[in-house]
Parts: C-alpha cells; sequence; structure tokens
C-alpha cells in the first residue's frame, strides 16, 4: 500500500508541474463556480463581516486583526485564497507543486504561498480558524491524512471545507467523460494504483470520514451545487483533460492513436449536446462539504 501511495503521488505532482498553466487556463472558470460556497461553508463571509464590526473600536487599541487566518489546500493558483482576502480573511496557501506556487504568487502577490503536502503540513497546532480545498481531495493519496491534518492545524470549533466532484450518474461533466473512456479506451494500461475517483459524494460517508478524523459530526454540512460551464469549442472539454488535468491525462497520454481519436470524438459529440448561443453549457454537479473541529 505504501508504494501504491508513493507512485499515486508521483503521477499526481508530476502531472500537476506539467499541467500548471493549462490548468489555470482551462479549468478555472469552472471550478472558481464553487468558491463562494466553499467559502461560506467555513462561515468566512459571516465570521469576517462580524468580526470586522464588532473589532472597529476594540482592534484599534489592542492592534488584534479582523479577519480570521484560511488555509487554502492544494490551492492551484490561488484563486480561493484571493477570494478570501477580499472578503477580509487573511489567507495562506500550500500546494506541493511549485509550478502552482509560483503562478498563485504572480497572480497574487499579497498573499502568502507555501509549497507544501496536504498530509504534512508544517504549521503548528491550532493555527487557523478555517482550512479549505478547492477539488483538492480526489488528488490525495490518503485523503484521511489530510483531513487529519487539517483539524489539527485548526482552532477548536474552526471549520474545514471541501469540495469533491458528484458521480457521472448525477454529474454531465463527469459522464461525458467517463462514458467515452468506459467505450473507447484501453484500460489495461501501465498506471499507478489510484483511490477513488469520486471520493466522498454522499453525506453519510463524510460524515463518517469527518468523524474519524476528529470533527464534530453534527456540525456537517453536505451542500450540493450546480453549475453551467460555458466553453467556446466542444474541443474544450477533451483538450483541458488531455493538457489540463493529471488522472486523466496520464490515462489519454497512454492509449493509441485510434482509441484516442475514439475517446475525442465521443467526447465532442457529447458536448454538442449543451449548445448554446456562442458556444456550449456543460452542466457540472459538485458537493461542498464542511464541519467543525471538535473543542
Amino acid at each position: 500500500m505504501e508504494k501504491e501511495c508513493r507512485d499515486f503521488r508521483q503521477l499526481e505532482h508530476t502531472g500537476w508541474e506539467r499541467a500548471a498553466s493549462e490548468y489555470e487556463n482551462r479549468w478555472t472558470d469552472l471550478t472558481s463556480h464553487f468558491i463562494e460556497p466553499l467559502l461560506r461553508s467555513v462561515g468566512v463571509i459571516d465570521r469576517v463581516t462580524a468580526r470586522a464590526a464588532a473589532g472597529v473600536a476594540a482592534g484599534a487599541a489592542s492592534g488584534a486583526a479582523p479577519g480570521l487566518r484560511l488555509l487554502d489546500v492544494a490551492c492551484g493558483p490561488g484563486y480561493v485564497a484571493a477570494a478570501a482576502l477580499a472578503r477580509g480573511a487573511v489567507p495562506v496557501g500550500i500546494d506541493f507543486s511549485a509550478r502552482m506556487v509560483a503562478r498563485a504568487r504572480a497572480r497574487h502577490p499579497a498573499i502568502e504561498f507555501l509549497e507544501g503536502d496536504a498530509e504534512r503540513l508544517s504549521f503548528e497546532a491550532s493555527s487557523f480558524d478555517a482550512v479549505v480545498t478547492n477539488f483538492g481531495v480526489p488528488h490525495l493519496a490518503r485523503p484521511g491524512n489530510a483531513f487529519a491534518e487539517a483539524r489539527r492545524v485548526l482552532r477548536p470549533g474552526g471549520r474545514f471545507g471541501f469540495t469533491v466532484w458528484g458521480v457521472p450518474e448525477r454529474n454531465p461533466l463527469s459522464k461525458i467523460v467517463g462514458d467515452a473512456i468506459e467505450v473507447h479506451a484501453d484500460l489495461e494500461i501501465d498506471l499507478p494504483e489510484e483511490p477513488a475517483r469520486f471520493p466522498l459524494c454522499e453525506a453519510e460517508e463524510c460524515r463518517r470520514a469527518l468523524e474519524g478524523a476528529g470533527f464534530d459530526p453534527r456540525s456537517a454540512t453536505f451542500e450540493t451545487v450546480r453549475a453551467a460551464w460555458r466553453v467556446p469549442t466542444a474541443a474544450f472539454l477533451f483538450e483541458a483533460e488531455q493538457k489540463g488535468g493529471v488522472r486523466t491525462a496520464a490515462l489519454l497520454a497512454r492509449q493509441p492513436a485510434d482509441r484516442l481519436a475514439a475517446i475525442r470524438g465521443a467526447i465532442e459529440a457529447s458536448v454538442r449536446t449543451h449548445a448554446v448561443p456562442g458556444g456550449f453549457a456543460i452542466p457540472a454537479i459538485a458537493h461542498v462539504v464542511a464541519a467543525a473541529a471538535t473543542a
């Protein structure tokens, strides 16, 4: 199991170093749809507003910062951290990809971004009021370890929130890609054994995982959020997976030319069924999950 985790982590790390710029160009418009509900799930908006209002006079006397401290794990280009900063929080972002961290620093120079491992956070216990990760969970070898680390660095009562894609049966975006691969891909290829592609997609499963990591299951929330991903061409989704992704990109890279062409054709045909004026609107579903750290 240890070797499988190392191999999967290496696949992910190599993939994100390769795809850093293409990920931002291809996927940010979609993943940004879920930033607002993710921040809301950990109380950033309400708590920052309350602190700012209550701390105007007291803060001036004591020097206390009005914003809560938020850690953005697997931060990518830093858009969640930037949104948190805009709402008055004091964010820090970490990512294990040096190229992602470089892009985040260039985009958002007012925010601290660090290279870091979600499963081995370098921060002291009780360092943050909130921890979030936007679609980082499916890319972790051991999500439970990352959950436990989030709990460790949270202050008692602080909230941890994450997003995951809905399963293909209920998520048209995932189904388009999954169906094309199932029908046309050679799946007997040499790839590291990987964790579940769609983890933690049910509320009860999330509660159990969070409780096991030290979160209060009674505080858990599970929200399903829908978005329409506007893309300019029928080829955009295939190219996003091929050039700006990791797990699917690794599978595509190992396909013979005829199978790759068939996968591309099937994805493009499905995207065309979602035509709208000026392009295509692909329905996407994700779950926003959060819970509070136990005291």
